[in-house]
């Protein structure tokens, strides 16, 4: 039985066990700790701003309190107030001194502190900005900030009026920190109610489906013969993203290179078979061309007539025989690559193909001196099969040009031939089915080309129509 597995991985080739990566490093925990660190990121960005407006906050809230209390002492009688009534005041107010400044010029004092009129290290509340306010609410949390502040900022409940205050940075200590435990709690509850509908939207989106490709691909790897395509595990044909497409092209690929393996391996059997039949009947053959040379010297002219017709089929029958086999037996030929006389060359094989096909006229276009490096033997291969090809098909004139450019060799045959049938385009350059004439192999193109690629070249159908044919050979310098 064919042995799928051996043809792909070839004769000494072990096959190679599948690891299954760590599932540490797999793509699915990636993109988890990817979403949990990205929305934990947001929330931390969201955070720090927060504390800033915190912090404006609560002095606001305080200057506000600072104003009315101070109000207060400003109603009493001679704007003298007990001292419960001030602590109270205070207490109640959130600060440790005030100072109102109205716009009339009269000063309100409650509690007087000399830190009420030292500037230095005041926060100008009207000043600050997002910015400078986050980096002290900050400064608060670690413990950098004084342990009282002056404060000084417009009133909020009266235009042009001034309000100095003294503040516990301890109190604004502890509302930051419980708002940064509040906002840090659903920062929390969010990146991961968030990080996971991410993860599993981008699971099931990229993924998943990108785990069935890596899963196709690697079990095709090990087994082409008995793994199924992914086109029957996945057939859904309804979208057109990437990753749709490139498993619609994976499909197709397992199927076309399943197929392809099958053909190979069939053509392997078949070669093997072919050989050792073509052994035996050349055999065969020798002996029937044996006894038809000696009906040739036969006296009858019906029996030499036939004799010699005879001998023609039995000749050509031994050909096709010859040229199978080699085929079949032969690989990338070794090469001898060294300066070739091109000119000399072609018109060494056109006079060795006009015995076999007839006359025929060449018309050469090569610079003189042209002196390619090439295996002479098999670049000879090469042209005798396109020269030969070329008049079987019906051409009585080939014409072959030939140039270096940059270092490569460009060498065209054309002929006037009826052009290549539409069977023989599609089929070019494969054995059995490409020959352009009833009657042929198609070895001769197929031989030819394996001989220019052993030269790193290309050999390729550059145009076709009835008025003739034109075969383009180029071949790179030997580096």
């Amino acid at each position: 039985m064919i042995n799928l597995r051996q043809l792909w991985r070839g004769p000494n080739k072990p096959r190679r066990q599948h690891r299954r990566g760590n599932p540490r490093r797999s793509l699915s925990n990636r993109l988890l700790r990817l979403t949990v660190g990205l929305t934990l990121t947001v929330g931390v960005m969201i955070l720090l701003p927060s504390l800033g407006l915190e912090r404006t906050a609560w002095f606001e809230y305080r200057l506000r309190e600072a104003h009315l209390a101070a109000l207060t002492v400003a109603a009493a009688p001679n704007g003298m107030i007990n001292l419960w009534t001030r602590n109270e005041l205070l207490r109640l107010s959130g600060t440790e001194a005030i100072e109102l400044r109205t716009p009339n010029g009269r000063k309100i004092v409650v509690m007087p502190s000399p830190r009420l009129y030292d500037n230095s290290g005041a926060v100008q509340l009207g000043d600050e900005t997002l910015f400078s306010s986050t980096l002290r609410a900050l400064q608060v949390l670690i413990g950098e900030a004084p342990p009282n502040q002056l404060v000084i900022a417009p009133s909020p409940l009266q235009r042009d009026a001034t309000v100095r205050m003294v503040v516990s940075t301890q109190a604004l200590y502890r509302d930051l920190l419980r708002h940064a435990e509040h906002i840090a709690a659903l920062s929390l509850a969010l990146a991961l109610v968030i990080g996971l509908a991410l993860y599993l939207s981008l699971d099931r989106l990229l993924v998943l489906p990108m785990r069935r490709l890596t899963h196709s691909i690697t079990e095709f790897r090990a087994d082409p013969e008995h793994v199924v395509p992914l086109a029957h595990e996945q057939p859904d044909k309804t979208t057109d993203d990437e990753i749709s497409v490139a498993a619609r092209e994976l499909a197709t690929m397992q199927t076309e290179l399943r197929a392809a393996l099958w053909r190979n391996a069939r053509l392997a059997a078949l070669g093997t078979a072919v050989a050792k039949i073509g052994h035996d009947l050349r055999n065969i053959l020798a002996s029937a061309l044996l006894i038809a040379d000696r009906l040739v010297d036969s006296k009858d002219p019906a029996t030499q007539r036939a004799a010699g017709t005879l001998v023609a089929a039995v000749e050509r029958a031994t050909e096709l025989i010859t040229a199978t086999l080699a085929f079949a037996r032969e690989g990338p030929p070794p090469l001898l690559r060294s300066p070739c006389k091109l000119q000399p060359l072609i018109d060494e094989v056109a006079e060795q193909v006009r015995p076999l096909v007839g006359d025929f006229s060449l018309i050469t276009e090569i610079p003189a001196g042209l002196t390619p490096k090439l295996d002479r033997g098999q670049f000879h291969r090469v042209l005798f099969n396109l020269l030969r090809n070329a008049v079987e098909a019906g051409a009585d004139k080939v014409s072959c040009s030939a140039r270096m450019e940059a270092g490569t060799l460009i060498l065209d045959v054309t002929d006037n031939g009826p052009g290549l049938p539409d069977q023989a385009r599609s089929n070019l350059f494969r054995p059995f089915v490409g020959s352009g004439r009833r009657g042929g192999t198609g070895l001769g193109l197929a031989i030819a080309r394996d001989l220019t690629r052993a030269h790193s070249g290309e050999l390729e159908l550059t145009a076709t129509s009835p008025i003739g044919t034109k075969f383009r050979i180029t071949i790179p310098e030997e580096g």
